[in-house]
């Protein structure tokens, strides 16, 4: 047997919990109250310990005062003891699956089934888990995420953040609508001259310099959407507003595809203004400490898988 399986296998483990409380209290009496026990039982207990160490924990005095010995002793048994009390939530949330709650903030109305099978697959496992899920501009939601205001976030990016964990999902298809009453409902081929002059209704997150949605790309590469008449961070008010004939605007196509159907709004074929999709990212803070439902929820995003997973999965079922 070594000598670390001897000190391991002989040490009495009762005695470090009595030297925890001597050295917390600095007094052999008020340690001997603390544990209910006798004044010769705690001081009996302090030799066992120093002669299984093989040398003084403290310099006898009022108040005790701990050798280097004890002050290092004493910090390992504050590290081990806190190991100890935090032993039992873990065995209890083990046994009836994680609990807690994930906070996230999104873009509004984000549609991609892949994420909500995300979503399915983590309630499935844990049940325990609920969500509070908040809606704001990109622009917000990476300075939240930065500032650890909110844990995770869901927004569009032009590019990762070198000081967040970027999990590129997906790249949403944006492109410009009118509503019925709108002139250009209908139309089947509109240049960039024709809706130059057009008023237009804008997400808020538009409205900053350092904005990452598709408007500023029109504003900056095709010198559109100079005059904006009406302004919402929700894509609800955005939508109605283009939908009773205010302005046009953008909208990711997959959110509106109803209204499309129905013909609530007009999908105009707008020639040149180039790709008006954005990449989706999911956000989180490296820096930040995650408890078990947020880190079982990181877990699952990072199964999510793209379209191109998607489809080479697809490919090759088909060539099976």
């Amino acid at each position: 047997m070594s000598r670390s399986e001897r000190w391991t296998n002989g040490l009495d483990w009762n005695l470090l919990r009595t030297f925890l409380i001597i050295a917390e209290e600095r007094s052999i009496t008020r340690a001997a109250e603390r544990l209910l026990l006798q004044q010769p039982s705690v001081s009996t207990a302090l030799k066992r310990l120093e002669d299984t160490c093989g040398c003084r924990l403290f310099e006898r005095g009022r108040p005790l005062t701990l050798t280097p010995q004890g002050e290092l002793l004493f910090a390992e048994c504050r590290d081990l003891y806190r190991a100890i009390a935090n032993l039992e939530p873990k065995l209890a949330t083990a046994a009836r699956g994680i609990t807690g709650l994930v906070r996230l903030t999104v873009v509004t109305q984000v549609v991609n089934p892949e994420l909500d099978d995300v979503f399915r697959r983590l309630h499935s496992r844990h049940p325990g888990i609920s969500f509070q899920v908040e809606v704001s501009t990109s622009h917000e939601i990476v300075r939240a995420v930065s500032q650890q205001i909110t844990p995770f976030g869901l927004c569009l990016l032009a590019k990762p953040i070198s000081t967040l964990t970027c999990q590129f999902l997906f790249r949403e298809s944006f492109s410009i609508f009118c509503g019925p009453s709108h002139p250009l409902f209908g139309a089947t081929e509109v240049g960039l001259q024709n809706i130059r002059a057009e008023p237009w209704v804008s997400f808020a997150c538009a409205e900053f310099s350092n904005s990452l949605e598709p408007m500023l790309s029109l504003r900056l590469g095709a010198d559109l959407a100079n005059r904006v008449v009406a302004v919402s961070p929700d894509l609800q008010e955005v939508r109605r507003f283009i939908a009773a004939g205010i302005g046009i605007g953008i909208l990711p196509v997959a959110s509106v595809a109803h209204e499309i159907a129905d013909g609530r709004l007009w999908q105009i074929p707008v020639l040149g203004p180039g790709d008006l999709g954005a990449d989706v990212y999911f956000l989180a803070n490296p820096a930040a400490q995650h408890g078990p439902a947020e880190l079982a929820f990181i877990a699952e995003m990072q199964t999510f898988r793209t379209a191109e997973t998607v489809d080479a999965i697809s490919a090759a079922a088909r060539a099976l």
